[in-house]
């Protein structure tokens, strides 16, 4: 049921974007007009999960594709964008969306799991530079118990 009501906005939510760039356009534009098409896509795709007959985890089933369909847009802004203040903004993006991700998949009883360098990032840091701080874990599962 919830696919019914979900399936019409998200069909033309998808048709608003063109499938393929102007020619007119930049190679680096049209590569992340591309790109962004993409995790468009699969963000729709992935959204478009089968009613379980659990609230909790339909919901969950559903948004968690949607931030992620965030981070990747948000990544792709850091690839290709230079207004410093969206790309700001992207940063946030991948930062907050993935807590969420974590807390929703808590919350539903499934680990969250281990969290990868964006690929804007370096890819790892040598385990003798990596320094622990203390105090700076987060418990994202208080709050979250029945």
């Amino acid at each position: 049921m919830l696919v019914a009501f979900a399936l019409p906005s998200l069909v033309l939510a998808h048709e608003s974007h063109p499938a393929v760039p102007p020619a007119a356009l930049s190679t680096k534009e049209r590569a992340f007009l591309e790109k962004n098409e993409a995790a468009m896509t699969k963000m729709m795709n992935d959204m478009a999960a089968k009613p379980t007959g659990d609230v909790d985890r339909d919901f969950a089933a559903m948004m968690i594709p949607h931030h992620q369909g965030a981070i990747d847009m948000a990544i792709i802004e850091l690839r290709y964008g230079k207004n410093e203040q969206l790309r700001r903004i992207a940063q946030e993006i991948i930062v907050d969306q993935m807590q969420e991700i974590a807390a929703m998949k808590l919350a539903i009883g499934e680990p969250a799991t281990e969290t990868t360098p964006a690929p804007t990032q370096p890819s790892a840091v040598p385990a003798a530079n990596v320094h622990q701080h203390p105090g700076m874990q987060m418990d994202m599962s208080a709050g979250m118990k029945k």
